[in-house]
């Protein structure tokens, strides 16, 4: 379970390319796919022919009925709502389920650093990685362009994030008169399926120089060419989704760069200003855990169960909200409670 249609294809081919040679048998949903294969696919999964099912939300649809599931994969679980999770929570009693995130919501920090989910860490980047140096500035067309033309002159490609679907065609439209020699494209989540798909498979074989776009790079992209991202309004998103915008640069061994444009005039408030600044400063590999922290200090965690996704604990102190919570989580599972003084 994944959380876009991109980063399901991927899993799809890398699981085909892994597992196919051992018999085990994979298939895909999306919306890529025509009616007439989803249907063959769910008749698959239900008669027990397929072993292996790689989807986005479209898995939790009515319609899919998996008899004999016995381990659920979440990737990138921090782009699923708390109703989803709920969803997935009711789908089997007993089932095994193994979450992946660089950078874990402050709920499932929580949860981890409390004892009640176990994690793992992965702290091994591979070995030609470098650091994406990261810096924040104020918005100008002329720096935008002076960024755009030190990549493409080093042969490389761009991202251009501007979150704002409605606006991105005249951001296109800018591009195009600075860039009249490059093809420049657009992807965002309100697009037709034959055009996103168009100009994802253009941007992976390296024939769009510059793909505008909108936060639907956040999972899934995976280009070694495109070392240097700008982020247009960084202060409008999330530490975590931030994080992972940054990681879509930075896949090979060439030296990477990010550039969060912050518009002028524009007065940030107290949390938009530390989440900037805690991303501008954790720019070593695998950083993604102490990013959580931070997001976990600057949001608090809200309630462990339910629908509430993100909260203060300032009334009571993070600390003794732990205990607290700490003292719950013991009498739940039957142990002796240890009252804190």
């Amino acid at each position: 379970l994944c959380p876009t249609t991109v980063l399901s294809e991927q899993h799809y081919i890398t699981a085909q390319e892994r597992l196919a040679t051992l018999g085990i048998r994979v298939a895909l949903l999306s919306r890529f796919q025509t009616k007439k294969n989803q249907k063959e696919v769910l008749l698959g999964v239900l008669g027990g022919s397929i072993d292996l099912i790689i989807g986005t939300h479209r898995l939790l649809s009515e319609d899919v009925v998996v008899p004999n599931l016995g381990l659920l994969v979440i990737d990138e679980e921090h782009r699923f709502g708390v109703k989803h999770k709920e969803k997935i929570r009711a789908l089997k009693s007993g089932l095994d389920v193994l979450s992946l995130s660089a950078t874990p919501i402050p709920r499932t920090l929580q949860q981890s650093i409390l004892g009640i989910r176990d994690i793992s860490r992965i702290e091994t980047p591979p070995t030609t990685r470098r650091p994406i140096r990261t810096s924040v500035e104020y918005f100008s067309w002329r720096r935008s362009i002076e960024v755009i033309e030190e990549e493409l002159l080093r042969g490389g490609q761009v991202y251009f994030l501007h979150n704002k679907i409605q606006s991105i065609p005249y951001q296109v439209k800018k591009l195009r008169e600075f860039f009249p020699k490059e093809k420049v494209e657009y992807i965002h989540g309100k697009q037709d399926s034959k055009s996103l798909e168009k100009n994802l498979l253009g941007f992976f074989d390296g024939k769009i120089s510059v793909l505008v776009c909108s936060t639907i790079i956040e999972s899934g992209l995976d280009v070694s060419n495109a070392n240097c991202i700008i982020i247009n309004n960084p202060q409008a998103l999330g530490l975590s989704q931030l994080y992972q915008l940054r990681g879509r640069v930075g896949r090979g061994s060439r030296q990477a760069h990010c550039y969060l444009f912050v518009p002028k005039r524009t007065e940030l408030s107290e949390k938009a200003y530390r989440r900037l600044k805690t991303i501008e400063r954790h720019t070593s590999l695998g950083s993604g855990y102490s990013i959580a922290s931070n997001d976990l200090d600057i949001r608090g965690a809200g309630a462990v169960f339910g629908y509430k996704q993100s909260g203060a604990v300032g009334r009571v102190g993070f600390d003794l909200y732990n205990k607290f919570l700490d003292e719950a989580v013991q009498k739940m599972v039957g142990q002796k409670i240890l009252r804190c003084r």
